[in-house]
């Protein structure tokens, strides 16, 4: 070996991965002797069918190690041009208080937890999200308000879709006001067409003479508009109601601490995004999207709902409420998906409300608002509109191109609104800043113009709960922070082994680039040649993601999972229209597949047949064929997971895509499996016409205690000219596409370094590792747990894929334990549990991840056999059936350190059931969480913690 090669070799460009990929090849070693494989590859061999097995990844960049890929990421954002955006259309600069930078933003604690559908350990995360919809609520002037939407354009999408169901179909046409912002009525469009629904737009002027003519099911409103007038809804709003249909406005957040609010107007539905409380710009997102409704309204609510309950002591908890699962119990029936939230940037705006209070939020909206009033007045031209919050719009008329270009010169992005000039103001402008665009408009400071008019001020109080006036020093802020994180179970406390979830590494050196200024202050509308270093991040990532999927084009625009899934059928969709065949609108679902897979077919205007699944979980081939014969000639898609939602390779794959094809229709593959595929074969290597991705599973991006996420499609060289676009950038998709499913061109856009990251620095050989690892892990824990508790599926030759069902039916017959009752009692071991009750009620679904090491997985099997212990106990009558640690869990600090104690078992069973529990001990913040009492008694806003608990504990007097 030369001494150049010697470099080469200690450079160990393979360290990442190394250091993803958990297990080390002593620990690969034992894992594969405990699982009865030679090798990696003869594990594969026996997992993966032979016929679909071998994908080219050759196009992929070699690995880098975790210097040269953060060094490459910032020559990316310092290669977008950063000029001060003030371009509006729902995009605003602003601060993120570096308290919540810190410990929100670039802190695991918060970044890697999951969905909260485990009530007790993720208190933290639900106060936040109460918070978030109390600031909504308040500055809406409307009494229930979501956990968080996509953004403001699919929240306006969303609420169409309520105001349909609301009004029980009593008509088809939604008017939209004309001054809507434009990707909102793009989107809007979108939704609409295969649902059936008519858009109609009308000017401000026009709009009580069109509802007059239309009588529609609703009508969406701008508030400001979209060049920033500000006018009384009032009477476009009852004008609506008077026809029986709803009246929805999208509104800027900052502009209602100022401004009357919606509800004050009556209007039915408030939605638009919180990114401008303290969400950086990142080229679109992620941000949060609101909606507030009415309280007749509350349980159509789209997304998830957070409420205040009980738990089993009587104490104050907070749960999911409502319409959580809807998707499973409805699912093509669903109106809405459930993954349709932003946890962690709604957690960051709530924050940046609790920070400020409401005091330090008028002093920002009074400021934003000055600024506007003062450039107005030092400009020489006239305005187009008197009354405004903070955008003027300035009749330049011959000269616009000429106030443009010197804008930019000095630093600034205008928007050109035809023959006029736009500026929006933001809280990032500064008195520099200011004097620069009024010499721009040639004038000086001093004299101020327009304004909002006197009936239109706001007069109500806002965020009156204490908690937005506690912690206005960084010492109170940074412990309130670091109270609620404390309270619940992340990745950075322990594995959690979510089946279909893939709950792994969110490595440091991905996250590090997402807060770099060059990715974070870019405007989406921004002229391109001002993002290229997103451009070429974008390119490159779409290529590669080609690569792993086997597909000739990927689409980035989906922010989420259950976004991708629709914009990939809407692909399909397209696809037979542009071909004659648009009466082909039959989806074939499994009865195993996911909940929000027939929930996505209903909103892409599809009608869902459910095939069925034989005993071992397979799909049955026999009548599918059936089912694509008799609607052959309008089958339009089948919805497939891959492996499957039973976590099998599927052997009959191929020959199940084939007869889908020789029927006219398409596949469409649910990516959420694909952990188990990526350099061992692909979607397009299989059969499929379609693919979506969860960048937040296989490709790293954090789950973000319930979002971010992204849901890129890759689909087929046919289905390439369908992927959607965007009317205000044309390179975010091929021009003869359907529109946009997102408010902004490329999705969420700043987080996509992590994904970038991920793959540069494990090359085609890493990922191919990754999945090798993921499908060993799995089958040790299997194997280990097999003698304990039933493996529901496997496969051909007795394997399963990268996550296993634990069969826990069984027990209910023998001790009366519930499979909830293991998932509680896991939270005494500091564990979060797996996936339960889906795809089979009663089950657990374990999905351990590449990026558990040995050590790890092997204490979750200790858990679950000593759990299974004290399981036979009951059934065995040695430990009561109805006091016992199973049934009590999870067990509270404050219960086991109490001066009573009258269960039958002893403190320190209830609390250090192993020995290594002690070390690293994690206390449930509560008991057992009582979601029916929550139901029954819906409490979405927070007031002082002590008001519920005096409620509470008097009702249970009673």
């Amino acid at each position: 070996m030369g001494l150049l090669d010697q470099l080469t070799e200690l450079e160990d460009a393979g360290e990442f991965a190394r250091r993803h990929v958990a297990p080390g090849e002593a620990e690969i070693a034992a894992m594969l002797k405990e699982v009865g494989a030679e090798s990696l590859d003869a594990l594969v061999g026996r997992t993966v069918p032979a016929a679909i097995r071998g994908i080219d990844l050759s196009a992929l960049p070699a690995a880098v190690n975790e210097a040269a890929a953060i060094a490459e990421l910032r020559g990316l954002a310092d290669s977008n041009r950063q000029v001060k955006s003030l371009i509006g259309l729902g995009y605003h600069g602003t601060h993120t208080p570096p308290v919540i930078l810190r410990n929100i933003l670039e802190n695991p604690g918060w970044y890697t937890a999951y969905t909260p559908y485990q009530a007790e350990i993720a208190q933290g995360r639900l106060e936040a999200l109460v918070n978030f919809q109390t600031m909504i609520g308040d500055l809406t002037g409307l009494p229930v308000a979501n956990a968080s939407l996509l953004d403001e354009a699919t929240a306006a999408a969303e609420a169409m879709a309520l105001a349909h169901s609301a009004t029980r179909g009593k008509s088809t046409t939604i008017v939209v006001a004309d001054d809507v912002l434009p990707q909102t009525l793009a989107v809007v469009q979108v939704r609409a067409e295969p649902l059936g629904y008519k858009v109609v737009t009308a000017a401000p002027s026009e709009i009580k003479a069109v509802v007059e003519a239309e009588a529609p099911f609703a009508l969406l409103l701008q508030y400001p508009g979209r060049d920033g007038a500000v006018r009384d809804l009032a009477p476009e709003i009852a004008a609506v109601q008077a026809k029986g249909g709803l009246a929805i406005v999208a509104a800027d957040i900052l502009s209602l601490v100022a401004l009357k609010p919606p509800g004050e107007m009556g209007a039915d539905i408030a939605v638009g995004s919180s990114q401008r409380f303290g969400v950086p710009l990142g080229y679109g997102g992620p941000h949060a999207g609101y909606m507030a409704v009415k309280d007749a309204h509350k349980r159509l609510l789209p997304g998830r709902l957070v409420g205040v309950s009980v738990d089993v002591a009587g104490a104050p908890a907070m749960r999911l409420a409502l319409q959580t699962r809807e998707q499973h119990i409805r699912r093509e029936k669903a109106t809405s998906n459930i993954c349709t939230a932003q946890v962690l940037l709604a957690v960051m705006a709530s924050m940046y409300a609790v920070w400020h209070g409401p005091e330090g939020l008028k002093r920002i909206a009074a400021r934003v608002h000055l600024q506007a009033r003062l450039l107005a007045g030092a400009s020489r031209f006239a305005l187009r509109h008197a009354e405004f919050f903070d955008t003027i719009v300035l009749e330049t008329g011959i000269e616009t191109g000429a106030v443009m270009a010197e804008a930019l010169q000095k630093g600034f992005n205008l928007r050109d609104v035809g023959g006029a000039v736009a500026i929006a103001l933001d809280e990032t402008v500064t008195r520099e800043d200011l004097a620069a665009l009024a010499a721009i408009l040639g004038g000086t400071l001093g004299e101020a113009k327009g304004g909002i008019p006197a009936a239109l001020a706001r007069s109500s109080g806002f965020l009156t709960a204490e908690v937005f006036s506690t912690h206005h020093s960084e010492h109170a802020m940074l412990r309130y922070l670091k109270r609620l994180e404390d309270k619940d179970v992340a990745l950075n406390r322990s594995m959690i082994a979510l089946g279909s979830c893939t709950m792994k590494l969110n490595a440091t050196a991905e996250m590090i680039p997402i807060t770099f200024g060059g990715f974070a202050n870019i405007h989406p509308f921004a002229p391109v040649d001002q993002a290229q270093g997103y451009i070429t991040l974008i390119r490159r990532l779409e290529s590669w993601l080609a690569s792993v999927t086997g597909f000739a084009a990927v689409s980035l625009q989906p922010n989420a999972g259950s976004q991708g899934e629709y914009a990939g059928l809407l692909a399909i969709r397209e696809w037979h229209k542009a071909r004659g065949e648009g009466h082909r609108n039959i989806c074939l679902i499994p009865s195993s597949a996911h909940g929000t897979n027939p929930a996505s077919a209903a909103m892409a205007g599809m009608k869902v047949v459910v095939t069925a699944c034989d005993r071992d979980g397979n799909i049955d081939v026999a009548d599918l064929k059936a089912k694509a014969a008799e609607h052959a000639a309008n089958l339009s898609a089948l919805m497939v997971t891959y492996p499957s939602t039973h976590g099998v390779f599927e052997e009959a794959i191929q020959e199940i895509c084939e007869t889908i094809h020789a029927h006219g229709g398409q596949v469409y593959m649910d990516g959420a499996n694909m952990n188990a595929q990526v350099g061992l074969t692909a979607p397009g290597r299989i059969g499929a016409d379609v693919c979506h991705l969860n960048l937040h599973k296989t490709f790293c991006i954090p789950h973000g205690g319930g979002g971010p996420g992204v849901g890129p499609i890759g689909v087929a060289a046919h289905l390439a000219p369908h992927l959607p676009n965007h009317p205000l950038v044309a390179e975010a998709g091929p021009a003869t596409g359907y529109g946009p499913v997102s408010a902004a061109p490329f999705g969420s856009a700043a987080i996509l370094p992590i994904s970038y990251a991920y793959i540069r620095m494990m090359g085609a050989d890493g990922l191919t590792k990754a999945t090798q690892v993921a499908i060993l892990n799995a089958n040790y824990v299997a194997k280990r747990l097999s003698g304990h508790f039933p493996i529901l599926y496997r496969g051909k030759q007795g394997m399963v894929a990268h996550e296993c069902i634990l069969d826990c039916r069984g027990f209910q017959q023998g001790g009366g334990v519930l499979v909830e009752d293991i998932a509680k009692r896991l939270q005494d071991y500091g564990f979060h549990a797996p996936t339960m009750s889906w795809p089979v009620a009663g089950t657990l679904m374990v999905e351990p991840t590449e990026s558990e090491p040995k050590a790890e997985l092997d204490r979750f099997v200790e858990a679950m056999i000593q759990i299974r212990a004290e399981i036979r106990a009951v059934e065995q009558g040695r430990s009561d059936k109805q006091d016992n640690p199973l049934k009590n869990a999870p067990h509270t600090a404050s219960e086991v350190m109490g001066s009573d104690w009258s269960h039958g078992y002893s403190r320190e069973e209830a609390a250090f059931p192993l020995p290594w529990v002690r070390a690293g001990k994690y206390w449930p913040p509560v008991k057992r969480v009582d979601n029916v009492y929550g139901d029954r008694n819906l409490i979405c806003t927070c007031a002082p913690l002590e008001d519920y608990a005096h409620k509470a504990f008097a009702q249970a007097a009673e």
